[in-house]
């Protein structure tokens, strides 16, 4: 499948989780679920986005502050994400967090597969589109059961310049 569409799909069920999460009453245990479900879904597609999508098109010097832009989104939508897990854990009200995380992942999402996905369908073939979606699916699930520290240095990882990156990896697979 086309990264494009893979991508969309994984917008669209993680959206639905936020509005099922906003739409369950405070005091419900099934929200903890619901906020488990968003990050077991989130974070995985964050880190496999920005190595596989972001990266590609950064390494091509396309639409480079844009993508820029777009992670420090990442970096938004998922610290709304752990206040969510910390309120939820301690039964304090998240209806608020959640959303305003509702309302950066709509803002991200309409960013990203309007202008971002515009360029990249400029820049791929079809090909390379389908490439990119299957480097992004098998990353994804390496990603998934990594926890928050290792899922942390990805991020950070991703944000580096290439030739950086194995270094950075090593030295901190060494220190763990």
């Amino acid at each position: 499948m086309m990264i494009y569409d893979t991508l969309a799909a994984d917008h669209r069920a993680v959206m639905q989780l936020v509005d099922e999460l906003i739409a369950t009453p405070e005091g419900d245990e099934f929200r903890d679920d619901l906020v488990n479900q968003i990050r077991d879904e989130l974070i995985p597609h964050s880190r496999a986005e920005e190595a596989v999508f972001y990266n590609s098109l950064r390494a091509l010097d396309v639409e480079k502050d844009r993508l820029m832009h777009s992670f420090r989104e990442h970096l938004e939508a998922e610290t709304l994400l752990r206040t969510l897990q910390a309120k939820s854990k301690m039964d304090l009200e998240t209806q608020k967090t959640a959303r305003k995380l509702r309302e950066a992942l709509h803002h991200h999402i309409r960013e990203e597969e309007g202008p971002i996905f515009t360029a990249a369908q400029e820049t791929f073939t079809k090909e390379e589109a389908e490439m990119l979606g299957d480097a992004f699916d098998q990353l994804k699930g390496e990603v998934k059961p990594k926890g928050i520290m290792k899922t942390t240095i990805e991020f950070v990882a991703n944000l580096m310049p290439a030739r950086l990156v194995d270094t950075f990896r090593k030295g901190h697979d060494q220190a763990s």
